[in-house]
């Protein structure tokens, strides 16, 4: 647990939240990747279904 004070100057503590991301099959933190694989992780895009799927066909389209 790391502890802060806060604005107010309260000390608050809190504990790092872990992120996992889905790895060729099975799930594995981040902070075990090198850096090179942390890097390509926080460069990634997400494809948003509700912005690129037509409402009337259900046909995806691409957005220029």
């Amino acid at each position: 647990m790391e502890t802060f004070v806060n604005k107010d100057g309260k000390t608050v503590n809190r504990t790092r939240c872990e992120i996992y991301t889905r790895v060729m099959g099975y799930y594995r933190p981040v902070t075990q990747f090198n850096r090179g694989k942390k890097s390509e992780f926080y460069s990634r895009t997400y494809f948003d279904e509700s912005r690129n799927a037509s409402k009337d066909a259900g046909i995806v389209t691409r957005e220029a």
